[in-house]
């Protein structure tokens, strides 16, 4: 499995190559951003059309992952759905991949801008979740400790081999943990962003997902 292990408030984790966050001790697996149902919710408003395939290729992942760790708790880190509407609209064959998915292990739903009402497809419906040390929510606070979020779609952007790369990416400093975006059709903010530049503590890290994750400072 690629990941990179690293250290936060004390707690041992791992940035899965995916996206998804592995807390080993508490075997639980935490993703954020699926978006699910964003190619539905593009075309009933009028927006490009995208291939129909992003929820079934997001859960073949999520699936993956599971399988991987062994995960007994998962949380969906807000905005699992690309509205609720595009809930609604979710396929049975993907229903059905989340109930198994579900099965024999806690999962929950962290509410989202894009879906803040009740998700009736198992598992429970928190505002934020609480484990050990660290508080799991969708949109990072300022001035918050011990935090894991998501909501901002981290990505950078480097040159390697003479060409510009974008790369979604975790962002580490002492205090916060923003994770990226785990869908498969989700855009995402560069780390240069004032908004994110602020949320970050000097000496911020970003670790980037890929085949071989790897750290370095966040670029700004």
């Amino acid at each position: 499995m690629n990941e990179l292990p690293f250290s936060f408030v004390g707690q041992d984790l791992r940035a899965l190559g995916s996206g998804a966050l592995w807390w080993p001790g508490r075997s639980l697996l935490c993703v954020s951003d699926l978006h699910l149902g964003k190619s539905e919710r593009m075309a009933r408003r009028g927006g490009p059309a995208l291939p129909p395939y992003d929820s079934r290729d997001t859960l073949t992942r999520l699936s993956a992952d599971i399988d991987r760790t062994g995960a007994q708790t998962v949380i969906c880190l807000g905005d699992s759905f690309d509205d609720l509407d595009a809930l609604a609209a979710l396929g049975t064959s993907e229903k059905l991949t989340l109930t198994t998915l579900q099965a024999g292990r806690q999962w929950v739903w962290i509410e989202g801008n894009h879906d803040p009402g009740p998700i009736d497809l198992g598992g429970t419906h928190l505002s934020e979740y609480t484990a050990g040390p660290l508080v799991f929510r969708h949109i990072a606070l300022r001035g918050a400790a011990s935090e894991v979020s998501g909501h901002y779609h981290p990505k950078t952007r480097l040159k390697a081999s003479g060409r510009v790369i974008t790369r979604p990416a975790f962002l580490l400093d002492d205090a916060k943990l923003i994770l990226p975006a785990y869908g498969t059709y989700t855009g995402g903010l560069l780390t240069s962003d004032t908004t994110l530049n602020q949320l970050m503590n000097d000496g911020a890290m970003a670790i980037l997902t890929g085949p071989h994750p790897h750290i370095i400072p966040m670029p700004r």
